[in-house]
This record gives C-alpha cells, sequence and structure tokens, in this order.
C-alpha cells in the first residue's frame, strides 16, 4: 500500500511538479494551498508525511505545524523555506517539525530527506509496536491461566511485584517459572532496567564464580581482561537465578552475602561493589531435602523464601489445556502459513486425558508438531503425538525389570555413576548430565558412595 503524502503549497506550478514527483516515486498525494485546507485532510487520518511551505496566506506553516501536532503529535511534518529564512526553519525544528528544505531545492535532495523522515517514522512505529508487544506479553492476563490455581498465583505476583521483597518460586520442569518471573520485573518499579536470567544447572562450577560476580584481568588462566558478571549487568533491574537448587555450596556463601549485604568482589579483585538488583530464584527440586543431605545451606534458603510461590503443575489444572492449545496455535501460525489454525474437541480430549509430565513446555512442544504434521487446517485425535512411547512396555504395565544376577539396585546405581564419570573424563557438571541428574544429587550420590566426590 502506497505511503500518503499531504503537500501544502500556495505556488501552484510548484505543488505539480511536487505532485507528480511525488507519485512517480510511487506516493498517494494529497494537495492544499493552504493550512486552512490542509486541516481537515490531517484529521481524516491516514497520513505518511505532510510537506508544508513555511510562508502561506492565511494560516502560516508554523502554526499548521502546531495545529498538526495536536492532532497527531507522531505525524512527520517536513518544511519547505526559502534561504533567507533558515532561522525560521530552525525555529520550526525546535517546534517539532521532522526536517527542512531550502528553496530551490534538487528535486533528489527533497526526496532524500522526505525518505529519511519516513524511516524514523517506520522505526519509531515498530519500536513502540515491540514494546507494546513485549508488554502485553508479561501482563498477567496474557499469562495463560483461568484455573484457580493459575488466578491465585497471578494475586500473589501482582502483590509482591511493586515489592523489594525476594521470591523463590517452586514447581516441576516446564511449568513456566520463567514467565511468572518476568511478569514480577515488568510489573515492579524496575520494568525499565534490565531482566537477567541465570541458569544455574548449566554454569560449570569453575565458571559460576566469574559468571555471577565477574573477574580482573588475570584472575585465572583465560582471563584476558576484566569482566563484569551477571549482578553488575543488572545494575537496578533484577537477577533471575534459575535452578538455585544447582549451586555449589562455595557459591551459596557469596549469595548469602548478596541478598544480605548487596555486596561482593569480583573474581581477583579486593574493590567491594555494592549493587540494587532484585533477586528472584527458581527450582524444580526439593530444597527441604536438600537442607537435610547438607546440599544447601539453611540460611540461604530462608533469605531466598521470603515470599514463595508455587506454580501447580499442567496435570492439576486441566481446565486450562485448551485455552493453552489455543493460544500455541496462534503462535505458530506464522511457521504454517496459516494452514493450520482449529483442533477438534476429540484432540482436545486426547490433550486434556494425558499427563503431562513435561508439563505447558510439553504442551507447547506437541501442538507444534502437530500443525506441521496435520494432513488438513484442523488438528484432530490422531495427529496429537503424545510422548507415551518413551516409556519402556514393562515399565508401562507397572512392572520392574530385572537386574543383572548378583546386582544390587544400590551397587547398579553406583555403577552406572562410576562409568559416567569414566566416560566424561571425571567432570562431574557433565556426569550429571549424562545420568539425567542435577550436580547436587550426583555429589550427595558420591558422598554415600564413601566419600569419593
Amino acid at each position: 500500500m502506497p505511503r500518503r503524502i499531504l503537500v501544502v503549497e500556495d505556488e501552484v506550478n510548484l505543488l505539480r511538479v511536487l505532485e507528480l514527483q511525488l507519485q512517480a516515486a510511487e506516493y498517494a498525494v494529497e494537495k492544499a494551498t493552504t493550512g486552512e485546507q490542509a486541516l481537515p485532510v490531517v484529521e481524516r487520518g491516514g497520513l505518511d508525511l505532510v510537506l508544508t511551505d513555511l510562508k502561506l496566506p492565511g494560516m502560516d506553516g508554523l502554526e499548521l505545524l502546531s495545529r498538526i501536532r495536536g492532532i497527531d503529535s507522531s505525524l512527520p511534518v517536513v518544511i519547505m523555506t526559502a534561504f533567507g529564512t533558515v532561522e525560521t526553519a530552525v525555529e520550526a525544528m525546535k517546534a517539532g517539525a521532522s526536517d527542512y528544505v531550502l528553496k530551490p531545492f534538487p528535486l533528489d535532495a527533497l526526496m532524500l530527506t522526505l525518505d529519511k523522515a519516513l524511516e524514523l517514522r517506520s522505526l519509531r512505529e515498530e519500536n513502540r509496536r515491540l514494546k507494546d508487544e513485549l508488554g502485553r506479553r508479561y501482563e498477567i492476563d496474557n499469562i495463560i491461566g483461568r484455573s484457580p490455581k493459575m488466578q491465585e498465583v497471578f494475586a500473589a505476583v501482582m502483590r509482591v511485584a511493586e515489592s523489594r521483597a525476594t521470591v523463590l518460586l517452586t514447581g516441576e520442569s516446564g511449568i513456566g517459572k520463567d514467565v511468572i518471573a518476568r511478569a514480577i520485573h515488568h510489573h515492579s518499579p524496575r520494568r525499565d532496567r534490565p531482566f537477567v536470567k541465570i541458569n544455574c544447572s548449566a554454569i560449570p562450577d569453575s565458571l559460576m564464580e566469574s559468571e555471577l560476580f565477574g573477574h580482573e584481568k588475570g584472575a585465572f588462566t583465560g582471563a584476558t581482561a576484566s569482566r563484569a558478571g551477571k549482578f553488575e549487568q543488572a545494575g537496578g533491574g533484577t537477577v533471575f537465578l534459575d535452578e538455585i537448587g544447582d549451586v555449589p555450596s562455595a557459591i551459596q556463601v557469596k549469595l548469602l552475602r548478596v541478598l544480605q549485604e548487596r555486596q561482593f568482589e569480583r573474581l581477583g579483585s579486593n574493590k567491594t561493589i555494592t549493587v540494587d538488583v532484585r533477586v528472584i530464584a527458581a527450582t524444580n527440586q526439593d530444597l527441604h531435602a536438600l537442607l537435610e543431605q547438607g546440599e544447601f545451606r539453611e540460611d540461604l534458603y530462608y533469605r531466598l523464601n521470603v515470599v514463595p510461590i508455587t506454580i501447580p503443575p499442567l496435570r492439576e489444572r486441566k481446565q486450562d489445556i485448551p485455552l493453552l492449545t489455543e493460544h500455541f496455535l496462534a503462535k505458530y501460525s506464522e511457521e504454517t502459513g496459516g494452514r493450520v489454525g482449529k483442533v477438534t474437541p476429540a484432540a482436545i480430549e486426547r490433550l486434556v486425558g494425558y499427563h503431562w509430565p513435561g508439563n505447558v513446555r510439553e504442551l507447547e512442544n506437541i501442538i507444534q508438531r502437530a500443525m506441521v504434521l496435520a494432513q488438513g487446517p484442523v488438528i484432530d485425535a490422531a495427529d496429537i503425538r503424545l510422548d507415551t512411547e518413551r516409556r519402556p512396555a514393562a515399565a508401562a504395565a507397572g512392572s520392574i525389570p530385572f537386574l543383572p544376577e548378583g546386582l544390587t539396585l544400590d551397587r547398579y546405581e553406583q555403577e552406572l555413576i562410576r562409568e559416567a564419570l569414566r566416560r566424561t573424563g571425571g567432570n562431574k557438571w557433565q556426569a550429571a548430565r549424562l545420568l539425567g541428574l542435577t550436580r547436587a544429587a550426583l555429589r550427595y550420590r558420591l558422598k554415600q558412595m564413601g566419600g569419593e566426590g
């Protein structure tokens, strides 16, 4: 659709030349010879730019500019003026004009000026659209869930958002703790400051201190330059510590100090850094069990657990499944070219009847897969490929496969752990991932094996 430009010029010959030039450049052109004629065109809306002479009969260009600003402050206005009135053109820029051109002007120079003003408008509109989209994404009303349990979560989020209190989000993997954390940040006074997420389970123990608190040049092999950590990067904003249960005990001490005193030192430095951040932590582990095992500090737990919010698993709020399904259909519609847009009641029934060990994340993957594989525009029950096939037949029937002869369950587990450590060259972080364990769980099992950790 061509851009619409209103040209306001009382010299009829110049007005005609400008009209032809702009039409040749595939713009739609509206014309006026006075400011009084121009205003109704502006009020009708739909314009992308106004090009007006500064000197007009009756209402001059400056007054027209002021009136346009009152109707649509985002509409670009480019001023045409004679060489002797440059000061007035500068005055127009201060009053909100996008740019000006001096008469007489080459037509190609005018077109460059107009193109620049239109491009700037497009960038501003895109920036506004992205901000609006980001805001809508994390508004409570747009986090999908009408079930009573999710409404309780939403109410807790709104109550805690305005405070500085540390929040601990608990619940199974895949339930959307990241989205809830971002919602708390978005509704807080820190919304315009950084939101920095740290996945504690994805950072090797040897790098965690540097990642969180930064380091100085030469602090360790490979530290060729000083680097700010995540807490410094989040200054004034929010730090989200995901999978907090995987933080090693040595780092837990430093985190406790940050929560108590808002202070820390970079690795390799004695200089104390003070930060103003809000901390949100999350875990899918049982921190009480880790406390009993000595894997998690009790004092850190109570510092983190100021405001606890437990997010229910999807199987406990199945009435949200149809809403979530519609949400994911809309989300991935573009990927399928809008080919798939509906789901049958039979498919919904199949989804509601599933136990959802992977929670909302698993539902999203299954809907996306169904949209890709569906034969027609509607997803039916046959298009829903659930992950029940992953479970061994014996396990599905409720029986337990036999262990090798002469091997107890404890010994079998120990052999698996030793084999994982052998394959990873003793790297406990990689071994834990290979076994499907958290690092804290692996450390606990190694201690049970006789101090091999």
